[in-house]
């Protein structure tokens, strides 16, 4: 997958993972051009709309898209979406049943944890990449910059009511290697122009 086989290296890839959330199909494959000229080649596409393994299997023939699953549920949610062709696994939460199988089939998998018992539970399966969701409301920046204390070793991807203005503050710490955001894409029919610029300024966030 674009030699990113690790978590690890496709969160260092981009500054901001889109997090999709697309209702039409056809809407699929300019969405993802526009991203990755723009600059963002790791795209996340949310399972919350009936038509989103139609998205994810539009999406991963666009050359240059590393396209991932998000709100991946379980272990039928994550079959489903690898057989669509998702390279990477974005889950709200972190259960045994879905880290099992995501390490069962050796996907790049990013699971939510939101305290210091998820975080210990990630790392007693060997985890040590995570999504820090919902990132605003379980307490923000001061809340992640807690939990990174004593956790070292792990790395973030803080996701949930992160936008382009406070993105920045985000990637500024040490411990966060790339944000998700919702903001790139608008709902709706997608202005193609419009995703282009935003994911050529998201892009430049990278420190």
């Amino acid at each position: 997958m674009n030699d990113l086989t690790s978590i690890d290296a496709l969160m260092r890839s981009v500054a901001v993972i889109p997090v999709l959330v697309i209702e039409d199909a056809a809407h699929a494959e300019p969405i993802a051009r526009a991203l990755v000229e723009g600059g963002l080649t790791a795209l996340e596409v949310t399972l919350r709309t009936p038509a989103a393994l139609d998205v994810i299997r539009a999406m991963a023939r666009v050359e240059g898209a590393v396209v991932g699953a998000g709100t991946v549920l379980n272990p039928r949610d994550l079959d489903a979406a690898l057989a669509a062709g998702a390279e990477f696994i974005v889950s709200p939460g972190l259960t045994d049943p879905l880290t099992d199988a995501a390490k069962a089939n050796g996907v790049p998998y990013l699971p939510g944890v939101a305290n210091a018992a998820d975080i210990m539970r990630g790392l007693d399966h060997g985890l040590d990449r995570f999504k820090f969701f919902p990132a605003e409301a379980s307490g923000g920046l001061k809340a992640l910059k807690a939990l990174a204390a004593p956790f070292h070793q792990v790395r973030f991807c803080p996701t949930g009511g992160i936008t382009e203005t406070s993105a920045p503050d985000w990637l500024a710490e040490t411990a966060v290697l790339c944000v998700g955001g919702s903001w790139v894409v608008k709902p709706g029919t997608p202005d193609v122009a419009a995703i282009r610029k935003a994911a050529a300024a998201a892009a430049a966030l990278r420190r």
